[in-house]
């Protein structure tokens, strides 16, 4: 079986734009209402991420909209109570994604070099 390290990085093979995340305008003084703009990304990391920040008790609402197909970007919207606020909350969902992820693939890994795994035919 392959590891990891006998594949290319494909995720470092993609560029990344020097500004990833810009906040757009008409949040709140108090940064507990914000809209991010988040370049080259789409629908796979929006849902994902967007599930991770509603995990947070400190946040009211998440969503994401990808404002139109031919525009490599994503806009997401969090509202967090008067406790926390987006940015922190979008911190803590980046953080709580990664975990997850890692997580997955430490599970997968293992798995497979137990063989503990069905074959459908």
């Amino acid at each position: 079986m392959d590891t990891s390290e006998d594949l290319p990085n494909y995720i470092a093979l993609q560029t990344v734009p020097e500004r990833k995340f810009d906040i757009l305008p008409g949040a709140s003084a108090d940064l507990t209402s914000v809209t991010f703009c988040v370049k080259e990304e789409d629908h796979t990391l929006g849902n994902s991420l967007r599930w991770a920040i509603m995990q947070n008790p400190q946040v009211d609402f998440c969503g994401y909209s990808i404002p139109h197909p031919s525009e490599a970007k994503m806009n997401i919207r969090i509202q967090t109570t008067e406790k926390s606020n987006a940015i922190d909350a979008m911190d803590k969902g980046i953080n709580d994604l990664k975990s997850v992820c890692q997580l997955m693939k430490a599970k997968f890994q293992q798995r497979c070099q137990e063989g503990d795994y069905a074959r459908i035919d």
